[in-house]
C-alpha cells in the first residue's frame, strides 16, 4: 500500500491551491521556492502556507479526492480546512521533516 497525500495551500494573495504528492513537506518547500506548480510560481502568491493535508492509500484515491476538492467553492474549501484542522496538525506532526516547518508555514 503506497502513501499519497492531498493538500491545500493558502497563497499570499488569499487564494487556495490544491495538489497531490507523496511527500507533503518537501513539496511545500518546492512550491515556496517558486519551483512548484505554475499557479504557485507567481510571486504575488508567495509565501504559501499549509492549511490542509489528508493521507490516502493510493495515488488513484488521492487524484480522485484532489479533483473533487478542486471542484468545491472557496467557501466549501475553507469549511473543509476548518473541519480538519486537528487531523491536519496530527498528520503533519508524524511526517519526516516536520521539524523543518515553522509556525509561519502553517495556517490551520
Amino acid at each position: 500500500m503506497s502513501k499519497a497525500f492531498v493538500y491545500i495551500l493558502k497563497c499570499n494573495d488569499n487564494t487556495l491551491y490544491t495538489g497531490y504528492t507523496t511527500d507533503v513537506i518537501n513539496r511545500f518547500f518546492t512550491h515556496n521556492a517558486g519551483k512548484g506548480a505554475k499557479y504557485t510560481k507567481v510571486s504575488k502568491r508567495l509565501p504559501l502556507k499549509i492549511c490542509y493535508v489528508t493521507k490516502l492509500n493510493s495515488k488513484s484515491d488521492a487524484l480522485k479526492l484532489e479533483y473533487k476538492i478542486k471542484k468545491l467553492s472557496k467557501k466549501q474549501k475553507l469549511e473543509l480546512i476548518l473541519k480538519n484542522k486537528t487531523n491536519t496538525l496530527n498528520l503533519l506532526s508524524t511526517l519526516p521533516n516536520y521539524n523543518k516547518l515553522t509556525k509561519n508555514d502553517l495556517d490551520i
